[in-house]
Parts: structure tokens; C-alpha cells; sequence
């Protein structure tokens, strides 16, 4: 079982950042990440976050893309001050047909 209080935390530190459009910091499965938040969704009753890495690695000719991460692995997100500029809304589309888009 989630820990509410720590879900409604998180969550209003991410949808501040999609509001803002401003990076967060946080830890991802034992990893810390810099991401850039898009949208909040539910699928089967768990919170994902749509984001996009900036530090990632791509090749030469590969676009920045969303990536999907579930709430429940994301640990000490903090917000910071370094704004960013948002995906194309084209490009922010829920990843299957029945998630449910929550915060945008």
C-alpha cells in the first residue's frame, strides 16, 4: 500500500512543475534524475509522471521523448528553479488508450 501523505506530496511538487515548467530533481529506482515533468496519469490505479530526461543519452539525429515513470519508484523529489521548454503538445499523448490523464 502507497503512503498517501507521500503521493499527495509528490504530487503537488510535480504538477507545480508542469504548471511552471520547471525541472525537478529526484530518485528513480536508486538513481538520481533530472527531469522535466509533462503530465501525471493513472493506469491501474498507480500515478505515473510523463517526463523527459534532459541528461539522457541519444544519438545525433534522436528527438527528446517522454518517458513514463511510475510515482511509486520516484523517492526525494525536489523542485528546482531551472525552467525548460515543453515537448510539442502532439508529442504528450497518454502512452495507452486507458490511462487516464490526471494533471497536465
Amino acid at each position: 500500500m502507497h503512503n498517501v501523505n507521500v503521493l499527495a506530496t509528490s504530487g503537488d511538487v510535480l504538477a507545480n512543475a508542469i504548471e511552471t515548467r520547471t525541472l525537478v530533481r529526484a530518485r528513480y529506482n536508486s538513481t538520481e534524475l533530472e527531469l522535466a515533468p509533462h503530465m501525471l496519469f493513472l493506469r491501474n490505479d498507480s500515478l505515473y509522471l510523463s517526463a523527459v530526461n534532459p541528461n539522457k543519452k541519444r544519438r545525433a539525429d534522436e528527438a527528446p521523448s517522454l518517458g513514463h515513470f511510475n510515482i511509486a519508484g520516484l523517492s526525494d523529489i525536489r523542485a528546482t528553479d531551472t525552467a525548460f521548454e515543453p515537448l510539442a503538445v502532439a508529442e504528450c499523448t497518454l502512452p495507452r488508450e486507458d490511462d487516464q490523464l490526471v494533471f497536465s
